[in-house]
């Protein structure tokens, strides 16, 4: 994610902050960056996130690592969130600042856009938050078939919103 975010950002970077975990982009406070730019970073982390999860699910289940398979789901339901983040930004404007404002701008969306009704984005988003991000990362309930499934799902989720974002 921090290399895809230097890439769009790199004439906006002004340096480089690394922990144990992660390695943060620091970017000038005043700066204004294109909503298309934005909205290109969110799939592109979207996109990443989702094959990463994949990738550690799979992993996980040859290791027999519960805590991989845990944290791919996460994964997932952060490609989900990335996913949802482009799709209000480009139809809405804004940049949701909390789950609970994604849901709700999510259902806002589909109230005004009968086309995007259709694809049930809120349903699906609350799905995954509860099946991925709830049930297996957080409780730890591992059923190896839902979670597959439920990674399909989460990367079907990405195709969909980027398929309605570049027919828009």
């Amino acid at each position: 994610m921090v290399l895809t975010q230097i890439n769009h950002y790199k004439e906006l970077v002004t340096g480089l902050f690394h922990t144990r975990s992660y390695t943060y982009v620091v970017l000038p406070v005043c700066t204004s960056v294109d909503v298309n730019t934005r909205i290109r970073v969110y799939i592109s982390d979207a996109r990443k996130f989702i094959e990463e999860a994949i990738e550690e699910f799979q992993k996980g289940i040859r290791e027999g690592n519960v805590m991989a398979i845990r944290d791919a789901a996460e994964k997932a339901w952060n490609a989900v969130v990335q996913a949802s983040n482009a799709l209000v930004l480009k139809f809405m404007g804004k940049v949701p600042s909390s789950h609970w404002e994604r849901r709700r701008l999510l259902r806002e969306l589909e109230r005004r856009n009968a086309k995007i009704a259709e694809y049930g984005f809120r349903d699906r988003y609350c799905a995954r938050e509860r099946n991925l991000h709830e049930l297996v990362f957080y409780e730890g309930i591992i059923d190896i078939e839902d979670v597959e499934d439920e990674l399909e799902k989460a990367k079907k989720y990405v195709d969909d919103v980027v398929k309605v974002i570049e027919s828009a």
